[in-house]
């Protein structure tokens, strides 16, 4: 799974060592990673000097530390909280995902693959002919398309759909009228 630690991690802790910015005072890093989640996960501490720290540096100090406030929760208790202070939460798990990162990630379902192809029918065309020009597919076996066309689409609300595809969030962060998401629960696998 390089794209966490490349396009995720890696990216922060070059922006925290290069930012003149984080030479002044302490910073806190806060990441959702539980536990439950996988085994490695499961290794990570609750609270720790992040990676970019150098508070004991002679030439350049920073003071950075990490924290997990939720490394022991359970699943369900991420959902309880959500529920409790009624946030509304990202358009993918409304849209049935179970996760939350890439829309076409290299580790989707099949049921993953053909809802993107509904909600988002030019990017799966583009990953299609991407796959096409350089003759390789994403999956090790099959095509996104193969995939797709072996898959089902989770139930698509056109509501959460045009939110997920826009670049503005125009509705309000808490509601009255919570609902637990779609992709609550749900399958786990591809975004992450």
């Amino acid at each position: 799974r390089w794209c966490s630690s490349y396009l995720k991690i890696s990216l922060m802790d070059s922006w925290i060592v290069n930012d003149p910015q984080f030479r002044e005072g302490k910073t806190l890093v806060i990441t959702g990673e539980r536990a439950q989640e996988s085994a490695s996960r499961a290794k990570y501490r609750q609270f720790e000097p992040h990676r970019a720290d150098n508070r004991s540096g002679r030439r350049v100090r920073r003071w950075v530390d990490h924290w997990r406030p939720v490394h022991g929760w359970s699943e369900k208790q991420v959902w309880e909280t959500i529920e409790q202070y009624r946030l509304v939460v990202h358009p993918a798990y409304f849209l049935g995902f179970g996760r939350c990162s890439c829309r076409g990630c290299v580790f989707g379902s099949k049921d993953q693959w053909a809802t993107v192809k509904v909600i988002a029918p030019g990017q799966f065309r583009r990953i299609a002919a991407y796959e096409q020009r350089f003759g390789v597919t994403i999956h090790r076996t099959e095509t996104v398309e193969q995939r797709a066309c072996a898959g089902r689409p989770y139930v698509v609300d056109p509501f959460w759909a045009r939110l997920g595809n826009s670049t503005v969030w125009d509705i309000p962060m808490f509601t009255d009228q919570w609902v637990l998401p779609a992709g609550a629960y749900g399958d786990s696998c591809g975004p992450t």
